[in-house]
């Protein structure tokens, strides 16, 4: 009775508390469905969950096993196993469906609203007032970005949300410096590191505080408490850390040394993104990647509190040099303010692998938040400062909140007005903007709600080769997922940016500017591909004619069967090899691949309708060599470089020179253009010798001669398209005098040509 009567005082007390967080929880429960699983991995952290559960029940040589192999070794199951107790107990262990995600997608992001009380908590441990715990609150739930993985990320934001309970735990424990305080702190923390083993540097920042404590003490009985405190806490960590990680129980000290050697090398390595760049994760990232990221995607009035805070608290520290040494509100908030400068300087120095813009740090947002509210308090703490601070607070808010309205469900893809988010494709040129399956699930809702009786059939990628993680029962059963279009039917194909602009004429995804993914009636749209295709000649001819308009690549086969368009044993290769191999993809050019791999676009661009094959692609933007086709064991043939392009842009121009072939230059580009020609006319070798403005531009080979010998070059680009003759080379970037150039046979020069350059 008295406990319960305790509850409800505390409820009352902290009434605002509980209503923001019942309106928060009933808005998360109504707008469940917006959300799918936005990452891959998900199934097997779902096995990490189940295998710890199977291992502790008694199950132990196969869960032991399944745990052990897995990639779950690198993970604890403090979030999972919990996730995965729930499962069993409302009978869904065994579902791979839609619920199953539903109840994970409530679960973790009550833990978020949890972590959001222990915030509010925290502030007002911290200050002593209600109005600014408060604000605290709403700040730490509405940062889009956190806010939408609240749902769908189940290791970084609850890693986020345990480092938050954490710190609340760790400023009690100092405040109230009793041994209870420090072993429950301890057993949390221990917690918090078997979500992620990089939780230890919270660990390690305890013991040191409490070092301080031991160094500073006056008298035996301070020293002895701080020490009792110490060792409490250290041992409530490494117990329940090892009590919840069973892959520590056989060989408790190598597989954490392992565990820790995870720290700077993440279990894979991929590309990100980053300033219109792309940075292998495996190399570490830019000393500004993490700085960065969390610059363009956290609400600015957010990062200027927190610069004030940090000012404020240096400041307040280079005053008092002794009170940042001794326990006190000072010293902890300079803990705040390490906290984030640390991560990011360990980032750089372990080159540890981050990727997926900031998502494996996200629990950076808890000291910055913090860091904010540090700042807002020393605003309001001077009178007349105090309407100006509390507006910008309330208007980082709403705009916030309007931000995350009109976004929704893709919150997960906030960009802060610090970036360029209204140009289009601005944004997608520089920075990953969001998980693809979040847009699948948004357009095919779309499509259903337009066609509300019919089965619809599509070509999906990704996450839709296991609908059931994406559409309720009902919706599933309307999805058949094929290539073989069936005409009179409603079918629909989803298309990724890079194969072609999106017509426009059924439903489009867009965030910001940007265009993310598209949807075409496959009848009309390939359709109309294939007769365009037809009103010229191929480029190349083999099982398929190859066709080529600019940067679109079409491929035609008439009379083919299902099996052409869609055997795996047929899928569609496309390789192009770029003129400078600098602009090569970094991960084509780390493997020693002078060519870049598009297998994937014309393979998931791929139709058949009324038994005739097509497929479609468009090319990079760099200047390409040469393209290399086909399908696997089937047919390849080589697709040559866009003469009828080059020879558009070279008649744009005056001729620099005439001889046999007229000369025409376009930036750095060297062409050369003859109408109605021979294939004899352009089967002669050409000559091209540059003479350069000072002779100490010309590569060391070339230097007794005199000028750079480009033949070769210019002869692999020699071709001919509808009865016309083109030859083009790209120019050095050293300053150029004067060019000699021309044709020549076995009897001596066909024809040549001298003339001035000027840049």
């Amino acid at each position: 009775m008295h406990s319960g009567r305790h509850i409800a005082h505390r409820l009352r007390r902290h009434w605002a508390l509980v209503a923001v967080g019942a309106l928060f929880l009933l808005v998360g429960a109504l707008t469940l469905d917006d959300y799918v699983p936005g990452q891959m991995d998900m199934p097997w952290q779902r096995a990490i969950g189940k295998a710890t559960l199977d291992y502790i029940a008694g199950d132990g040589e196969r869960a032991f096993e399944q745990l052990i192999t897995s990639e779950g070794r690198y993970y604890g199951a403090a979030f999972e196993a919990p996730l995965a107790l729930a499962e069993r107990l409302l009978g869904l262990e065994d579902s791979q469906g839609w619920n199953v995600y539903r109840v994970r997608y409530l679960l973790a992001h009550l833990f978020f609203l949890l972590a959001g009380g222990a915030c509010y908590l925290l502030v007002l441990r911290m200050f002593g007032n209600r109005a600014l715990a408060l604000l605290a609150l709403v700040l730490f739930l509405l940062h889009p970005r956190l806010y939408a993985h609240s749902f769908i990320n189940w290791k970084d934001v609850p890693f986020l949300s345990a480092f938050m309970v954490s710190l609340y735990l760790v400023h009690r424990a100092f405040r109230r410096e009793t041994l209870g305080a420090f072993l429950l702190c301890g057993a949390v923390v221990g917690l918090l590191v078997n979500l992620r083993v990089m939780g230890i540097a919270l660990f390690a920042a305890v013991l040191a505080l409490r070092a301080l404590d031991v160094a500073f003490a006056r008298g035996r009985e301070e020293r002895g408490r701080a020490l009792l405190t110490a060792g409490a806490f250290a041992l409530a960590a490494m117990l329940t850390y090892y009590a919840s990680l069973p892959v520590l129980w056989t060989d408790p000290i190598g597989r954490f040394a392992e565990l820790v050697g995870t720290l700077g090398s993440h279990l894979y390595a991929t590309h990100n993104l980053f300033r219109g760049e792309w940075v292998y994760s495996g190399d570490g990232p830019p000393f500004d990647y993490v700085p960065v990221w969390v610059g363009i995607t956290t609400p600015p009035a957010t990062l200027l509190l927190a610069l004030i805070g940090a000012v404020a608290l240096v400041w307040r520290g280079a005053r008092r040099p002794l009170a940042t040494l001794r326990n006190g509100p000072l010293r902890f908030g300079l803990l705040l303010a390490i906290l984030p400068l640390a991560t990011t300087v360990a980032v750089v120095m372990l080159g540890s692998n981050i990727h997926a813009s900031w998502r494996h740090v996200y629990f950076l947002y808890a000291p910055v938040l913090l860091l904010a509210v540090t700042g807002l308090h020393w605003l309001v703490r001077e009178r007349w400062m105090r309407p100006g601070a509390y507006a910008l607070a309330g208007a980082a808010i709403a705009v916030t909140l309007v931000s995350m309205v009109r976004l929704h469900p893709h919150e997960g893809s906030y960009f802060s007005a610090l970036t360029d988010r209204t140009t289009p494709q601005r944004l997608m040129s520089r920075y990953e903007l969001n998980y693809p399956s979040q847009t699948e699930r948004a357009i095919t809702t779309g499509i259903l709600d337009a066609h509300p009786s019919g089965m619809l059939y599509g070509s999906f990628f990704r996450s839709f080769a296991v609908p059931g993680r994406l559409f309720p029962p009902e919706e599933r059963e309307r999805l058949v997922r094929t290539r073989d279009f069936r005409s009179g039917e409603p079918n629909f194909f989803l298309l990724p940016t890079a194969a072609a602009p999106c017509p426009g004429r059924l439903p489009t995804v867009r965030l910001y500017a940007n265009t993310l993914r598209c949807v075409v009636d496959p009848l009309a749209y390939f359709g109309d591909v294939r007769r365009e295709a037809l009103t010229s000649e191929p480029v190349a001819r083999s099982r398929y004619d190859v066709y080529r308009d600019g940067r679109t690549l079409t491929w035609v086969r008439d009379g083919c069967t299902a099996a052409e368009a869609d055997d795996p044993f047929g899928a569609f290769f496309l390789h192009v090899y770029p003129r400078d191999a600098d602009d090569l993809p970094p991960w084509r050019a780390r493997r020693g691949h002078d060519f870049d791999n598009l297998d994937g676009i014309p393979r998931d661009s791929a139709a058949r309708i009324d038994g005739n094959c097509v497929a479609v692609a468009r090319l990079p933007d760099y200047p390409i060599a040469r393209v290399r086709t086909g399908q696997i064991d089937l047919w390849s043939a080589e697709v040559p470089p866009d003469y009828a392009g080059a020879r558009r842009e070279a008649l744009a121009t005056e001729p620099l020179a005439r001889g046999v072939f007229t000369i025409h230059v376009v930036g750095r580009t060297l062409t050369y253009v003859r109408d109605g020609c021979t294939e004899e006319d352009v089967a002669a070798p050409f000559f091209l010798h540059l003479y350069p403005t000072d002779a100490d531009d010309l590569p060391d080979d070339r230097r007794e001669h005199g000028f750079d010998n480009l033949d070769s070059a210019l002869t692999r680009n020699a071709g001919r398209v509808g009865g016309n003759c083109v030859a083009f080379v790209d120019l050095p970037d050293y300053p150029i005098a004067s060019i000699r150039t021309g044709q020549f046979d076995a009897s001596g020069e066909r024809w040549a040509v001298e003339f001035a350059w000027t840049e």
